[in-house]
């Protein structure tokens, strides 16, 4: 604002009066020549002098200072309107600025988390937006620097040249502050997103972060009770980096990547831990598989020496269709114990070793060479009782055999008149084969075993007829 200048006692008027203080008054002296007239001192002159405009001074030393002139009405409220436009300019650049700053960390936090084509037109967008901030923002301070309102001498027109300018300025700073308005509530999805992928990140840490302890302390108490668990404990360190990016946060690799290694390293450590908590139980099941796995090589041995005379028994009373098949089970049967007694001792060894994916291994190898053989030597014996009941009584595997043909063609014919061809040839062709079968065993010696194998087939043939009639039953009900 102009200094209004106080009107002070004009100088002269003070020292005028001063002057009529030294002059005698009416009637007194007046016969006194002149020259007897008292002069002031020279030490009191000059101050008396400086008097008048110390006076003035001192009403504009109580009002501070600096107070404008006053020019009246019209140029004042133009003044004050400018001001007032300046104000409002203020307040909304500090709007849009305040703005900006809070949805750029809302922009910062979605492209942390999301990688989406929706993530990152959001931020190409709002990039966009802060070109045309800048934009405004430099008009309104060029506004500003354009006008000094606090000018001594400010005329009217430049007061209300800088309203209009100051004026446009407020309007374009609001006219984006909107647009960023809209721009933030559009967000709002991705926000959200964003917002529970960084809800989800502390926990993610955390749970691993426990799960790897939970782990260590668990192979700690395995190696306490004497087993080495190297495997274990070579998995547990292969994590000792991936905890070491879970320490240096998102911000270096990202919230997506820390969340999934989080995760990753949670069912790792988990794995670890279960393992070495069940490690115990699987080294005495391993002892338990290797003592009942020797018992039972010891007993297929055993029996396997009674393959032979069980062999002569057939080759004795049976044709060599019937047996020469099980011609080689007791050289078979010998070499699948050894080499199941080797994978044993192997088994053995890996134990002592700790090396517990091999013991394992080595006897599962030695379980199913056992129960090949266990088959082969069990073999002979059915192939001898088998034989023996269908040649003393074959009526019992025929009727057997004819009772399934006859209940699948009552299916085949059930609510039709004649059955589908697709299930009456099958059914024909079983027939066929069941007489051929039965007629094969006239002579003098019958191929037994080739009849059993024969009418086991015709019965298969017709449960598959079964079978496809009552898919298409249930299909249709």
């Amino acid at each position: 604002m102009p200094r209004v200048p106080v009107p002070g006692p004009a100088p002269f008027r003070h020292l005028n009066s001063l002057r009529s203080l030294r002059r005698p008054a009416a009637g007194s002296h007046q016969g006194r020549p002149a020259s007897r007239r008292l002069p002031l001192p020279p030490a009191l002159q000059l101050p008396l002098l400086l008097l008048p405009v110390l006076i003035a001074a001192v009403p504009a030393a109580f009002t501070g200072g600096g107070t404008r002139r006053w020019f009246g009405g019209r140029g004042e409220n133009q003044r004050a309107e400018a001001q007032a436009a300046k104000d409002a300019a203020a307040a909304a650049f500090y709007e849009l600025d305040t703005a900006q700053r809070d949805l750029r960390i809302s922009i910062e936090m979605i492209t942390a988390v999301d990688s989406s084509p929706a993530a990152r037109k959001a931020a190409a967008d709002f990039q966009a937006l802060g070109v045309r901030i800048d934009e405004v923002s430099h008009g309104y301070i060029t506004a500003v620097d354009a006008h000094d309102l606090d000018r001594d001498e400010l005329e009217a027109s430049t007061a209300a040249r800088a309203r209009t300018d100051l004026g446009k300025a407020r309007d374009d700073l609001l006219r984006v502050k909107a647009d960023l308005d809209r721009f933030a509530q559009s967000l709002g999805p991705l926000s959200d997103k964003a917002e529970t992928q960084l809800a989800r990140l502390a926990p993610a840490v955390e749970r691993a972060r426990q799960a790897l302890l939970a782990a260590t302390e668990a192979l700690d108490t395995v190696r306490a009770s004497g087993l080495r668990a190297d495997d274990l404990a070579g998995r547990l360190a292969a994590l000792s980096p991936e905890l070491t990016k879970l320490n240096q946060g998102a911000g270096r690799h990202g919230v997506p990547e820390t969340i999934h290694r989080a995760d990753d390293v949670l069912r790792k450590a988990e794995a670890i831990r279960s393992e070495a908590e069940q490690l115990p139980a699987r080294a005495a099941e391993i002892d338990r598989r290797l003592v009942s796995l020797r018992t039972r090589a010891q007993a297929i041995t055993t029996r396997a020496g009674g393959v032979e005379p069980v062999l002569s028994e057939l080759r004795r009373r049976y044709s060599a269709a019937c047996w020469q098949d099980l011609q080689p089970v007791p050289e078979e049967a010998a070499r699948s114990v050894a080499r199941a007694e080797e994978k044993l001792k192997e088994a053995r060894v890996a134990r002592e070793e700790q090396r517990w994916p091999d013991a394992t291994s080595r006897l599962s190898t030695a379980r199913a060479l056992l129960n090949t053989t266990d088959e082969a030597v069990s073999a002979a014996g059915d192939r001898l009782r088998l034989l023996d009941e269908v040649s003393a009584d074959r009526s019992k595997e025929i009727e057997r055999t004819r009772f399934a043909i006859r209940d699948a063609q009552r299916l085949a014919m059930a609510g039709r008149s004649t059955p589908d061809p697709r299930h009456a040839r099958p059914l024909d062709d079983a027939v066929a084969r069941l007489d051929r079968a039965v007629a094969a065993l006239e002579g003098r010696h019958p191929d037994w075993w080739h009849f059993l194998t024969e009418t086991e087939a015709v019965r298969r043939s017709v449960a598959r007829v079964v079978s496809d009639i009552r898919e298409e039953l249930g299909a249709k009900g």
